[in-house]
């Protein structure tokens, strides 16, 4: 039936774009180029509705499949073999797909190596901690991407990036990085760092020297 096949189009569609702007960061990560990761960023406030369309769309081309079929004065007809393209195998494997890719900001940490870093402290007065405001970051996976290309610098003690937060908490190790490195780092992922801010790890109880 056409209306079937339009249907999962519209219903993959929708699916895909919902989530370009949260795999294109990992693709920038994987191809190694920074600009790619806020390709499309613009789609971020468009994503709740997206999203809606997808399960409305593919919600609706469930209800088509499952509804009880008329009964049909000629039985020749009920021998008609249906395609693979209008089963509901075919339906049932397009909406897995269309899930996965909408859950994908969830889950797409695994997808960024997980670097163990053997950091010796000669002095604990070395350790600095600061927060960089980041603009361009839409889901998990740009904070995925951030914390990635940091922790590839010497001297990091740890990362966290948050696109809710719209920033990254860096500590580190000053004897071995800087500021600047770590500023370049991030802005090298394709997002931008708009401001800085040091914690006084003695003052807040995170740390004492």
């Amino acid at each position: 039936m056409k209306t079937d096949k339009k249907l999962i189009s519209t219903g993959l569609l929708a699916a895909f774009t919902a989530s370009l702007c949260c795999i294109t960061p990992l693709l920038a990560f994987i191809a190694g180029t920074s600009g790619l990761a806020t390709t499309f960023s613009w789609l971020e406030p468009l994503r709740p509705y997206l999203i809606g369309l997808t399960i409305f769309v593919l919600g609706f081309a469930w209800y088509l499949k499952l509804k009880p079929k008329k009964q049909l004065d000629c039985s020749c007809e009920k021998d008609e073999k249906i395609p693979f393209t209008q089963s509901k195998m075919f339906l049932g494997i397009i909406t897995l797909f269309a899930v996965v890719m909408l859950a994908f900001p969830y889950y797409s940490g695994i997808f960024y190596p997980t670097t163990e870093k053997q950091i010796i402290i000669v002095d604990q007065s070395n350790i600095r901690e600061i927060e960089f405001t980041i603009s361009g970051m839409t889901c998990a996976s740009c904070g995925e991407h951030v914390n990635s290309e940091v922790n590839k610098l010497t001297g990091i003690i740890s990362s966290d990036a948050s696109y809710e937060n719209k920033n990254a908490v860096v500590k580190f190790d000053d004897s071995k990085t800087n500021i600047d490195e770590i500023e370049n780092a991030i802005n090298g992922t394709g997002y931008v760092v708009t401001a800085k801010k040091e914690y006084q790890l003695e003052t807040i109880g995170r740390e004492k020297p």
